[in-house]
């Protein structure tokens, strides 16, 4: 079978590979149909990602059919559409013991520490493979993991009814947290540089777009939450200044949502966090939001319509990634489809 591999930076190939085996009785064996394509993917291949380690077949974002399953699998049978849950946490950690298998301190990543779904078939554990409705399309079963990201950006800054929720980056994650903050009930105000982003979040719900490149935007947004600040800001721009602005544009009791892993520290002072009693969080990918997002997916109270832009078949895995290198502002989310 078919697998793409980085073997180090700039250095990716399609490679042939033996079709995997069930080997454990809760294993399930799928037929990938469509990988979405992250930004975490493009630091492997840049060789820019500091948790990933090489030669690995990238790709965390799949959905398949389910082609085989062993003997003590229940509840999930050969023709299943389904997703994968993309985390190995180690299940005896701290944070394992707190529900928090996220940041297990031995955590395994497929499609980072483990090889991922960039191939024609994978094996999973029956825990982390999921149904989906039949009626879903590909395009929109491979953006399950995605807004699992979403979701758990939003329960990380208890979005809540009523909330302003400020959105810095109209990026696919930035997207994703727009439309589960207005299933919410929240209003969300949403920033970007590109003014094409920003006319689609506001196509997919924002109540207000704040072009960055033109506007100051503590200023805008102060205005429109007269001069309350907004409730919940989540970081998906990830740089130093945007999580120094997040605590500026923080209201009272506010809380900050931290997607970020650049390494470069930032400069915040400790007297707008002490005086207005803000929470800083981390977010990082998702503890227990597939099956809610499931089910938004399968009762259709989450459209997908418009963000995937972009279809490559596995063989054009170079020219995906050069679309996504060099025309950004094209492309919300870029697949490969397998089929």
């Amino acid at each position: 079978m078919k697998a793409v591999q980085v073997t180090g930076p700039h250095q990716l190939n399609i490679v042939e590979r033996d079709k995997p085996v069930i080997t454990g009785k809760e294993d399930v064996l799928i037929k990938v149909k469509m990988v979405g394509i992250c930004g975490s993917d493009i630091h492997i291949y840049h060789g820019t990602n500091p948790l990933a380690t090489l030669p690995r077949v990238i790709g965390h974002e799949v959905t398949g059919e389910v082609d085989a399953v062993g003997e003590g699998v229940v509840g999930i049978s050969v023709g299943d559409k389904v997703v994968i849950e993309p985390i190995q946490p180690c299940g005896h950690c701290y944070a394992c013991r707190s529900g928090r298998g996220n940041v297990c301190s031995n955590l395994e990543v497929y499609g980072v520490h483990r090889d991922g779904g960039m191939q024609e078939y994978m094996v999973m554990p029956q825990k982390l493979v999921h149904k989906v409705n039949d009626e879903l399309d590909w395009k929109e079963s491979v953006l399950v993991e995605p807004f699992t990201i979403g979701a758990q950006a939003n329960w990380r800054g208890d979005v809540r009814s009523g909330d302003t929720v400020f959105i810095m980056g109209a990026g696919p994650i930035g997207l994703c947290c727009l439309k589960v903050a207005k299933t919410k009930g929240a209003t969300v105000i949403i920033s970007d540089l590109n003014e094409n982003r920003l006319g689609f979040a506001k196509e997919w719900g924002a109540d207000y777009t704040i072009d960055a490149s033109r506007t100051n935007v503590l200023e805008e947004v102060m205005e429109i939450t007269k001069q309350e600040g907004a409730n919940v800001v989540i970081d998906a721009v990830c740089l130093p200044q945007t999580f120094e602005q997040s605590i500026e544009v923080a209201s009272a009791a506010g809380r900050v949502v931290v997607l970020g892993f650049d390494e470069r520290p930032s400069q915040i002072t400790q007297l707008p966090i002490t005086k207005k009693e803000v929470t800083i969080t981390g977010s990082r990918l998702q503890t227990n939001q597939f099956p809610g997002v499931i089910e938004m997916f399968n009762d259709k109270t989450l459209d997908t319509d418009g963000m995937v832009t972009h279809v490559f078949p596995l063989e054009q895995i170079h020219e995906a990634i050069q679309l996504i290198e060099t025309s950004p502002q094209e492309v919300r989310k870029v697949v490969i489809s397998f089929e």
